[in-house]
């Protein structure tokens, strides 16, 4: 009896502790997202607001675009698209180990072969002037997909216009 006893208030005492324990629980503090000092030049550290660091959003966000347009049957830069690329290439001198693709691209007019041609012409001089404002050529690679990836489906100035483009994307 005195065993059963002595059982029976173990179990008592066993159980109030479970209970207060329940119903005690602290409150969690906030998570703090604030990168730590070491974090502030790693891309991989979490953003509050925003984008992700060094991503293509990130880009577009702080380069102001993350494409130039060109003329028809052209592949000279415009002021407009200097700006643009000198926008990039600050971008890219924030984030050193990132590494870039240049599309070049052009409208639906003339053939597969020639617009080929013309859309590597245009990623290239995109390419040639982020080189001449300091980026390494090795971080800079590009592809011309002609008339093949139009922006905009259309057979009109509009949509050519905007078609006609060289376009930086995130590796």
């Amino acid at each position: 009896m005195l065993r059963l006893s002595f059982i029976l208030k173990s179990l008592l005492v066993v159980g109030a502790i479970s209970l207060a324990a329940c119903s005690s629980q602290k409150p969690l503090a906030p998570a703090t997202n604030a990168p730590s000092s070491s974090d502030q030049g790693n891309i991989e550290s979490e953003q509050t607001n925003g984008p992700k660091a060094g991503s293509q959003e990130d880009l577009a966000v702080q380069a102001g675009a993350d494409r130039v347009f060109f003329a028809f049957d052209s592949y000279d830069l415009t002021p407009e698209a200097r700006n643009t690329l000198r926008r990039q290439a600050d971008w890219l001198k924030k984030y050193p180990q990132i590494t870039v693709t240049i599309e070049g691209h052009s409208d639906e007019r003339g053939t597969r072969e020639y617009n080929l041609a013309l859309g590597d012409r245009r990623a290239t001089a995109a390419k040639n002037y982020l080189v001449a404002l300091g980026i390494p050529t090795a971080r800079i690679s590009t592809i011309s997909y002609g008339k093949e990836r139009p922006a905009v489906v259309g057979s009109n100035e509009e949509a050519w216009a905007q078609n006609r483009r060289a376009v930086m994307t995130v590796n």
